[in-house]
């Protein structure tokens, strides 16, 4: 089974050349590295990845995941993640394809809080100019916000990071009604890495099972994808990357092309092709 890992930050261990912002996130015991995911990946029979630029650790400088996407390309995406306030990032953006291989761009909220702001427009459109993948980061605020920007914008591929990180709580089903409001655009696709942030319970996190069936079922298999969240010491401390493969691999009953869409195919129609 062809398996796509859609959700993995990496670290720089030379801190010289690529300097992390003021009090980052660091994986405990160094971990979080190129090679780190390199070895991981190979171990699960992971055969791609998505490198996801770390806004907690180098905020908008994208050299490290821009150098890793360019040594990496029979492997690995790189996803950067620009300022959508500087008036430069749209050229930026074809600048980190053209030299790096650059397949992705993470979007977030501008200053003034709105995912659909005009300087966060102006990235979506060079990306659809660039035939770049958008990925969306949003909580539940911005959930309608999201909406206009994907009617505006139908030929854009999107996915959607973290599906608004429903988890088991007060809010559970607020978000969840939202994610799946959000399906009937046809250019959203959902990430389902949500899982190990959002259960109250261990291993196999039985509680957000039907999250997951109830997206699918709305998206359809096509339009979802598996991520890790790597490196699982840092992003989910109570979930091994095994585990988190696990789950998909065995533990939610999806049918087999479901399981194999997830897994591996849709993504490999979002990021690599040539695979």
């Amino acid at each position: 089974m062809l398996i796509i890992d859609t959700h993995a930050h990496i670290y720089g261990e030379d801190e010289k050349r690529y300097p992390p912002i003021d009090k980052p996130l660091r994986p405990p015991g160094g971990k979080g590295t190129l090679g780190d995911l390199r070895a991981t990946s190979a171990s699960h029979g992971v055969r791609a990845a998505c490198l996801i630029q770390v806004s907690t650790f180098y905020r908008f400088d994208n050299r490290y995941v821009c150098d890793c996407a360019k040594v990496s390309s029979d492997w690995a995406a790189g996803v950067c993640t620009l300022d959508p306030d500087d008036p430069h990032s749209p050229e930026l953006l074809s600048h980190f394809k053209r030299e790096f291989g650059i397949k992705g761009m993470r979007s977030i909220p501008g200053q003034s809080g709105r995912i659909d702001a005009q300087g966060v427009r102006s990235l979506w459109k060079k990306a659809a100019d660039e035939n770049i993948v958008v990925n969306a980061l949003i909580h539940r605020e911005n959930a309608e916000n999201l909406g206009r920007l994907l009617a505006d914008f139908p030929g854009l591929r999107v996915v959607f990071d973290h599906c608004m990180y429903p988890e088991i709580g007060p809010h559970y089903d607020a978000i969840l009604n939202d994610v799946l409001r959000l399906a009937r655009f046809k250019n959203l696709h959902a990430k389902l890495s949500f899982v190990p942030m959002g259960t109250k319970q261990k291993y196999p996190c039985a509680d957000m099972h039907d999250a997951v069936m109830k997206i699918v079922q709305a998206f359809g298999a096509d339009r979802c994808v598996w991520g890790s969240d790597f490196p699982s010491e840092l992003w989910t401390p109570g979930m091994s990357y095994s585990q988190h493969l696990q789950i998909f691999l065995n533990e939610i009953p999806f049918g087999d092309q479901t399981r194999q869409k997830i897994l591996g195919l849709t993504a490999k129609k979002l990021w690599f092709p040539e695979l």
